[in-house]
């Protein structure tokens, strides 16, 4: 089963940022409800520092899953970035994806091994 209480426990990570690291690694797994917890984590500085262009990368990895939620506050953060912020979200998802097809090539066809 998967633990999606990341939401209500948004509260603890005023007083406990070692919290945040649980969520980034559901959030690095692909937990839909994880990215759109750090978004909102960066988006108002919940045991890190107000990171808006983090923000708007773990917003943009929920939206791509269908959360409806995380675009509207998506659009909220964006509005409210610099040109500087902006290209930096930019960056960060040009990254992501370039891990992505790295890890994807690394594997060979039907041996499961990784390079």
């Amino acid at each position: 089963m998967i633990n999606n209480g990341y939401l209500k426990d948004l509260i603890l990570l005023r007083n406990d940022p070692g919290k945040v690291g649980v969520v980034r690694a559901a959030a690095l797994r692909g937990e839909v409800d994880a990215q759109y917890a750090m978004g909102l984590i960066y988006a108002e500085g919940r045991g890190v520092e107000i990171d808006l262009a983090q923000a708007h990368y773990w917003l943009s990895l929920a939206v791509d899953q269908g959360d409806k939620d995380a675009d509207l506050l998506r659009n909220i953060v964006g509005s409210q970035m610099s040109d500087a912020e902006y290209e930096a979200a930019k960056r960060l998802r040009a990254g992501a994806a370039l891990t992505m097809i790295g890890t994807a090539s690394a594997a060979e066809p039907g041996s499961g091994k990784v390079h």
